[in-house]
């Protein structure tokens, strides 16, 4: 390597490092311990509303892996024998899917500004790094982060935008916000997922409208039983 080409290097490397050193470390372990999904090891209830339609499926940790997931209830009633097929078919294909973009790994520590503190907690502002190569998206959005700052969990992350932007050709977005939030740690029990709660507004190709809001609700979490050890 030459030294115009160490010099650049250094340029870049020195000061993210600089930033990195810089962290605000509570916000660090948050991240570093976080998960956006339920452990796998935990039994639960899933309840999933756009305000018309809903789905209401358990996640059961007892039973093996592919066939953990029931749907108990389909907008509002018993699914028919039908929609228990197509979902057991759709439920098979997606466990077979790619894994999704780790969200934490998408917040940048390094550049969070802290923009409120109380009880205990620090609410911070931070940039997003692109999930994949080819990610526009990140660039239009950022992170508010609350972290409980004795057990070092985030309680809760809100993704939006700050301006209407355009991720693709033809698409226009105006609006874009998700919340997502957890429960803190109590004693064996680790923070849990409570909800997700995701808006959307825009349109595409100017005529079709984008307009979109989805909930999902965790509840009646019940941990794998152990078997005691001898």
């Amino acid at each position: 390597m030459n030294v115009r080409a160490l010099a650049i290097l250094l340029l870049f490397v020195l000061p993210s490092a600089a930033l990195m050193s810089a962290a605000d470390p509570d916000l660090v372990a948050a991240l570093r311990g976080f998960r956006s999904e339920a452990p796998p090891d935990w039994s639960y209830v899933q309840m999933t509303s756009d305000g018309q339609r809903s789905l209401e499926e358990r996640h059961d940790a007892t039973r093996p892996d592919f066939g953990r997931w029931s749907l108990l209830r389909k907008d509002g009633r018993a699914p028919t024998p039908a929609e228990l097929a197509e979902y057991r078919d759709t439920r098979s294909r997606r466990s077979r899917g790619g894994t999704a973009p780790r969200l934490a790994e998408q917040i940048d520590p390094a550049e969070a500004k802290v923009v409120a503190e109380a009880d205990q907690r620090a609410t911070y502002r931070c940039r997003l790094r692109p999930a994949e190569a080819g990610d526009r998206t990140a660039d239009f959005l950022h992170a508010t982060v609350v972290v409980h700052r004795p057990s070092r969990t985030i309680e809760a992350i809100t993704l939006e935008n700050d301006a209407p932007f355009r991720p693709a050709l033809g698409i226009r977005i105006t609006k874009l916000r998700t919340r997502l939030t957890f429960s803190l740690p109590s004693g064996e029990r680790p923070s849990l997922p409570q909800a997700v709660q995701t808006s959307v507004r825009g349109d595409a190709y100017w005529f079709k409208s984008l307009d979109a809001d989805l909930e999902v609700t965790f509840s009646r979490y019940e941990p794998y039983p152990r078997t005691p050890a001898l």
